[in-house]
């Protein structure tokens, strides 16, 4: 294994502006590599389905209220089911969203808006974090490459893109069958489908040894939820850091981030 440091944090998109633990864990890597040098990866975990995790909580200026907001996608079945990457935003969400935004953020936060055009979930939150500067520097790896999940290794617990009723969704693999959460203890059972690697991605409780296949990172930056559930025991070689901490972690970060260069 190589010796050069290789600094890594995950995340689901988290909001088409950032929540601030984004903001958090990409400033624990930038001071790593200051101390260490290397190069930080961000492994971007795309393949998610939950539109809960692309919540983005702004304060409205005049009263200091935190308020939701969150994408409109083309239809019910890719709200809740559709992979993050794969979410297509309705043709209105943008106007609309624009025009409530000088609500909540200042010009810089808005011009970002304005001049993302991605039409994705994913893609949209990845070029507005890339806007605001929050990216510079730093290497993405997707979860939703095709090349990275046919490089990884094998896991027991994973979720499998496919189609239904006219879209492509993510259904959890259980004891060989494949089924989509409708929510509390009701699921649908989808036919049998033939799948390759290509179509896999991790569930939680594999995505760190799935993850480290691809990436062989030396560090890896934990956020407060994930260091509850993280099997370090499966990594050895890693040496995991927490996140620094941060104030309103929830809510959305949009104001430019400093333009830093690479250690």
């Amino acid at each position: 294994m190589s010796t050069v440091p290789c600094i890594c944090f995950g995340q689901q998109p988290c909001g088409f502006f950032p929540r601030r633990f984004l903001l958090a864990k990409v400033l624990t890597a930038r001071r790593l590599q200051a101390e260490l040098g290397g190069e930080i990866v961000f492994f971007y975990h795309d393949s998610d389905h939950d539109p809960r995790e692309t919540q983005t909580i702004l304060r409205r200026g005049s009263s200091g209220k935190p308020e939701k907001l969150n994408f409109t996608v083309a239809n019910r079945i890719q709200r809740k089911w559709s992979p993050l990457y794969l979410k297509r935003i309705a043709p209105e969400w943008h106007a609309n969203t624009l025009r409530q935004l000088p609500a909540y953020v200042g010009g810089d936060g808005v011009a970002a808006f304005q001049s993302a055009k991605a039409p994705s979930v994913a893609d949209f939150c990845l070029e507005m974090y890339r806007a605001l500067g929050l990216l510079d520097g730093i290497r993405v790896v997707r979860s939703s490459d095709p090349i990275c999940r046919t490089a990884a290794c094998d896991i027991a617990d994973f979720f499998v893109d496919v189609p239904y009723e006219g879209e492509t969704v993510r259904a959890r693999h259980s004891e060989g069958a494949l089924r989509l959460h409708e929510g509390g203890s009701v699921y649908v059972d989808l036919p049998p489908h033939s799948f390759s690697k290509a179509d896999i991605s991790p569930a939680r409780d594999t995505r760190l040894r799935w993850m480290q296949s691809i990436l062989h990172c030396t560090h890896y930056i934990a956020g407060m939820g994930e260091q509850a559930y993280l099997n370090r025991e499966e990594a050895p070689e890693i040496t995991f850091v927490n996140r620094d901490a941060i104030d309103r972690s929830d809510e959305a970060h949009f104001e430019p981030t400093p333009r830093t260069s690479a250690a």
